[in-house]
């Protein structure tokens, strides 16, 4: 290709040079046009082509999404790192609108949290966008993430056809160990709920799964019998993490220095249950930049300093805009096993 530009220049150049005087000034004008022609506009062709594979690499899809709709919640867990500091649920037309949008842009994945997502309505709110999302936007994966105080068998016989993994928080087995954790709820027994959801699950066909944090009151705790019996998809062990405006700091709501622990204390208990087969451990390197977090007016929150600062909402600018003040880390996402087969109708589970 550049041997042939080379020639027809010469070409054009010789030509030129045998033309009267009066003619050569028009001839120049028109070979200068020519080289304009031959060499500027492919380099601005080829920067324009690779500044758009560039801004392609850049975007950020959101693959997996985690929706805490709502702040409010039943019990007072004193590690929890998303606290009841507004009552903002946002009209059930609007969120279907903002999970359109996050489908358009790629999602595959809705988590739905708080707070306590059965809080609102009853149930019904979150049910009611459990299906939309697998009915009307066909996602491959709907999951809840729920403390199971508030679930009734009618939600399933409703809804459950609709989700593919509840997972339940259960940070003990042992009930005054709950209680000081803050999932006391009286004469309730947080571990006799966890056993009845996981009975739900397989009648309903959802798959079950188990959330615990681990902190200062358990981590001295041998769970490999009762998370062997219960035999959960998944049992997600995370490490004490301390958010600033949530549980630490002057406008926190909870304080949860005295729950913390050092790493080598939770690789101790990873090492005790490193038998368990469904076992996946986060710590706090893990945990803190690799979840895609939307709150309760569809803004992404950004952790990477320590504390939650939102995006503005997706609702106003959109997905692509937002996401680019999310602090998301994709590596550590993919390398935390963030993607996994996630849809029940992928999971071979004996129901």
């Amino acid at each position: 290709m550049g041997m042939l530009v080379a020639t027809a220049l010469a070409g054009r150049m010789l030509r030129a040079f045998r033309l009267p005087l009066g003619s050569l000034w028009g001839s120049l004008a028109a070979l200068l046009c020519w080289l304009r022609a031959a060499f500027w506009w492919p380099a601005v062709e080829r920067g324009q082509q690779q500044l758009g594979e560039e801004e392609e690499e850049d975007r950020m899809v959101p693959t997996s999404v985690n929706y805490h709709f709502s702040r409010q919640c039943n019990y007072k867990c004193g590690f929890c790192f998303h606290t009841a500091k507004t009552s903002f649920v946002l009209p059930l037309e609007e969120a279907r609108r903002g999970l359109l949008l996050l489908k358009e842009a790629g999602m595959e994945k809705i988590n739905f949290s708080g707070g306590e997502p059965f809080l609102q309505d009853r149930g019904e709110y979150l049910g009611k966008l459990v299906k939309f999302c697998k009915v009307e936007l066909g996602l491959p994966s709907v999951s809840v993430v729920s403390n199971g105080s508030l679930i009734r068998e009618r939600w399933f016989r409703d809804y459950g056809e609709y989700l593919d993994i509840l997972a339940v928080s259960c940070d003990s087995f042992d009930e005054q160990v709950n209680v000081l954790i803050g999932r006391g709820q009286g004469r309730k027994n947080h571990v006799e709920t966890l056993q009845k959801l996981n009975k739900w699950c397989k009648d309903y066909r959802v798959a079950f799964k188990i959330n615990s944090v681990i902190n200062r009151f358990n981590v001295e705790e041998d769970m490999r019998g009762p998370i062997t019996a219960l035999n959960p998809v998944r049992w997600k062990v995370f490490q004490c993490l301390l958010i600033e405006g949530e549980n630490c700091g002057e406008d926190a709501l909870r304080e949860a220095e005295r729950f913390l622990i050092s790493e080598e204390e939770f690789e101790g208990f990873l090492e005790r249950h490193r038998e368990v087969s469904c076992l996946v451990p986060e710590c706090n390197q893990k945990m803190k930049d690799s979840y895609l977090i939307l709150d309760e007016y569809m803004r992404f929150l950004n952790c990477r300093k320590g504390r939650k600062d939102p995006s503005r909402s997706i609702l106003d600018v959109g997905v692509e805009r937002a996401i680019k003040f999310s602090g998301f880390d994709e590596k550590m996402f993919l390398r935390r096993g963030g993607k996994y087969v996630w849809s029940k109708a992928d999971m071979k589970l004996d129901w």
